[in-house]
């Protein structure tokens, strides 16, 4: 396949549909790369010269259809999109795997920075940077204050038992890969469940909300949030737990995980979740146990990927660093419930 042709992206077979479904969208010929792969959904960058748009589909020879629902994708972009959330214009859905071997979604193409790491912040200087995270901060309070039944998202979850649910989730899937002693992560997995709090009423959750997933224009104002792939209906203090947990510098360079607390500029936890609790009037007092769920949550994800490496499933750079980074991640969660 060359650059133009990516493999999972049949150009003819998607001119076909497109032409057959949205007749004179697409003006010339098609070329389309692939932006980012792996093990997560496939995104391609599609243009006919004039217009530009975004594929997204499972991985090639993917085995968890759950995980990548390009259907549950979709859903929530047409839903939020009428809102003052800002997301890709839809365009199409497919499930019919003929065009190019399994369901995908077509959105509008949205020019913007998905900042990863500090070092890629640095040249905003330190004012910018702090706009550029405040603002994720008050486009969160946008996306809680969605009310799903009025956009025909009443039904995307079950919100009844979600931190308990997400608490055995996330503790199944440590079983799942465990092959080595990890100090502490038992007694966190257990504080976290003997404190659970009560969840507010439940709001649109993203499930992966950081500055990565977002593009940032040249006004420093968010674009479009992408990759919903994780979103649900559920406690909205998850997202914020997640958001403060990457806003606290994890002290290690050359880390894998991408953090840009380390940025100048970049507002503290503290800062971050004052501004939430001032936008969006919910208490925040166990915002606590959020961020240690979420230090948990990662703690598993990054030993799943370390338990895949070991087993010589994984290869490419940074992967043999991943291993040392989990227990900093149990220790930051602990600490977060002790210290509150």
């Amino acid at each position: 396949m060359s650059a133009d042709h990516p493999p999972g992206l049949d150009l003819d077979r998607l001119r076909a549909l497109l032409d057959r479904e949205r007749p004179g969208l697409v003006s010339g010929p098609l070329t389309g790369r692939l932006i980012e792969g792996g093990r997560s959904n496939l995104t391609y960058a599609l243009s006919d010269g004039t217009s530009k748009w975004v594929v997204r589909r499972p991985p090639l020879g993917h085995v968890l259809a759950t995980a990548h629902d390009m259907k549950r994708e979709h859903r929530v972009i047409s839903a939020l999109y009428p809102t003052q959330v800002p997301v890709p214009r839809p365009v199409l859905l497919c499930e019919d795997e003929e065009v190019l071997g399994a369901p995908f979604y077509l959105m509008e193409f949205v020019a913007g920075t998905p900042y990863r790491t500090a070092d890629q912040l640095a040249p905003l200087g330190p004012e910018r940077t702090r706009n550029a995270v405040l603002s994720l901060v008050d486009t969160l309070v946008e996306l809680h204050a969605v009310d799903p039944a009025a956009v025909g998202l009443a039904d995307f979850g079950r919100p009844e038992g979600f931190l308990d649910r997400q608490l055995r989730r996330w503790g199944k899937q440590l079983d799942a890969s465990r092959n080595r002693d990890l100090p502490g992560i038992d007694e966190l997995h257990a504080a976290l469940g003997r404190e659970l709090p009560r969840s507010p009423a439940p709001a649109v959750v993203h499930g992966d909300y950081r500055l990565d997933n977002v593009l940032i224009g040249d006004d420093d104002r968010i674009k479009a949030i992408l990759d919903w792939e994780m979103s649900t209906l559920g406690d909205p203090l998850t997202d914020l737990g997640l958001l403060v947990m990457y806003s606290r510098p994890l002290g290690m360079p050359n880390s894998p995980v991408s953090t840009t607390a380390e940025a100048p500029g970049h507002p503290d936890p503290r800062e971050l979740i004052e501004r939430y609790a001032a936008g969006s009037g919910r208490d925040v007092s166990a915002v606590s146990w959020y961020t240690a769920f979420a230090w948990f949550k990662l703690a598993v994800i990054l030993e799943g990927i370390h338990y895949r490496y070991t087993l010589g499933q994984t290869v490419g750079r940074g992967f043999e660093l991943i291993g040392d980074l989990v227990p900093v991640f149990i220790d930051n969660g602990l600490t977060t419930l002790q210290e509150g």
